[in-house]
C-alpha cells in the first residue's frame, strides 16, 4: 500500500509490448499531432496577417485555435515519446501539469464555444447592433473570461486531485494523466470533493450547453425568415462549422462523463479520451475553413506564398502586382 507522499511517479497506459506496433503508434500520434500543428497554425498566421480577417469572430477563432494547440500539446508529446522508447513513466509533478494545462484548455475551449454561439446568434438575429453589443472591447472581455474561467478551473481540479491519498498503486489507467482515472486510485473518502467539483462543472457546462441549444434555435429561426437563398447560405455556413465542433466535443465528452459503468472498458475509455484529446484539436481547423471562403483564401494565399517567394518591385513596373504570395508581372525586376 502507498500514499501520495511515497509517489514519485505515475505509469501511463501502454498500447502494446509488441515493439513494431509501438511504432505505429507513434507514426500515428506524429501524423496527427503535425496536422494539428499545420492546421491550427495556418489560421493563426491567417488571422493575424489578413486585416479582412480582424473582427470578433475569428479573434475568438484565433483563440479556439490556440487552445487546441495547447490541448493536444499537453497529451501527444508525452504518448509519442512513451511509444517511441517502450516507457510508461511520468513523473508525479508532470502529471499534475498535465491535468493542470489539460484541464485548463479544455474547459476554457468549451466557454469560449458558448461564446461563439453568442457571436453568431448576434451576428444573425440582431446584425444592426453587432457592433454595439461585440465590440473590440466586449469580444476581448468574453475571450479573457473564459481563459479565465478555464484557469479556475483547473486550479479546484489540480489542487483537489492531487491532495488525495494515493493508496492504490500508481498504475494510470489512460495514455496520458486523466482526472478520473487519477480518482480511481485513491481509497479515501475525500475524494468526493473532487466528484462534487465534477458534478459542478458538469452542471456549468450544461448550463453552457443550454445557451448554445437555445441560441441556435433563434438562429435557425432567423435564418429560415431570409427571403434569399443566398442569404440562407451564407447564415448556414457560418454556423454550421461551429455546430459541428460542438456536436463533436460535447458528444465525445459528455459519453465520456455519463456512460453507464455497465459499457465501461478499458478500451472504451481510450478510444473516447483519443477523440475529445488528441483527434478533435486535428479536425478543428478542417472544419472551420471548409465552408468559410474568406479563410480559404487567405490559407491558400499563405501556402502560395510558402511555395512561390518572390519580392515584388513597384519601382520598376506599375503593373506588377503580388497575389497571394505570387508576382504577377510582364517584367521581371
Amino acid at each position: 500500500m502507498s500514499n501520495s507522499s511515497s509517489i514519485t511517479e505515475f505509469l501511463l497506459l501502454a498500447f502494446t509490448d509488441t515493439q513494431e506496433l509501438q511504432l505505429l503508434h507513434f507514426l500515428v500520434f506524429l501524423g496527427i499531432y503535425l496536422a494539428a500543428l499545420l492546421g491550427n497554425g495556418l489560421i493563426l498566421t491567417a488571422v493575424v496577417c489578413d486585416h479582412h480577417l480582424h473582427s470578433p469572430m475569428y479573434f475568438l477563432l484565433l483563440n479556439l485555435s490556440l487552445l487546441d494547440l495547447g490541448s493536444i500539446s499537453t497529451t501527444v508529446p508525452k504518448a509519442m515519446a512513451n511509444s517511441l522508447w517502450d516507457a510508461r513513466a511520468i513523473s508525479y509533478s508532470g502529471c499534475a501539469s498535465q491535468v493542470f494545462l489539460f484541464v485548463f484548455s479544455i474547459a476554457a475551449e468549451f466557454y469560449l464555444l458558448t461564446v461563439m454561439a453568442y457571436d453568431r446568434y448576434i451576428a444573425i438575429c440582431k446584425p444592426l447592433h453587432y457592433g454595439t453589443l461585440l465590440g473590440s472591447r466586449a469580444c476581448v472581455h468574453m475571450a479573457a473570461a473564459a481563459w479565465g474561467s478555464g484557469f479556475l478551473h483547473a486550479v479546484l481540479h489540480t489542487a483537489n486531485t492531487f491532495s488525495l491519498p494515493f493508496c492504490k498503486g500508481n498504475a494510470v489507467d489512460q495514455f496520458f494523466c486523466e482526472v478520473p482515472q487519477i480518482l480511481k486510485l485513491s481509497c479515501s473518502r475525500s475524494y468526493l470533493r473532487e466528484v462534487g467539483l465534477l458534478v459542478l462543472s458538469a452542471c456549468l457546462v450544461f448550463g453552457c450547453f443550454v445557451f448554445i441549444v437555445l441560441s441556435y434555435v433563434q438562429i435557425f429561426r432567423a435564418v429560415l425568415r431570409i427571403p434569399s437563398e443566398q442569404g440562407q447560405h451564407k447564415a448556414f455556413s457560418m454556423c454550421l462549422p461551429h455546430l459541428a465542433v460542438v456536436s463533436l466535443f460535447v458528444s465525445t465528452g459528455m459519453f465520456a462523463c455519463l456512460r453507464p459503468p455497465s459499457i465501461s472498458s478499458s478500451s472504451l475509455d481510450l478510444v473516447v479520451s483519443f477523440l475529445y484529446s488528441v483527434v478533435l484539436p486535428a479536425v478543428n481547423p478542417l472544419i472551420y475553413s471548409m465552408r468559410n471562403k474568406k479563410l480559404e483564401d487567405t490559407i491558400k494565399k499563405l501556402i502560395s506564398f510558402q511555395v512561390w517567394p518572390h519580392q515584388c518591385s513597384l519601382e520598376r513596373d506599375e503593373n506588377s502586382r503580388c497575389l497571394g504570395g505570387h508576382a504577377h508581372s510582364t517584367t521581371l525586376p
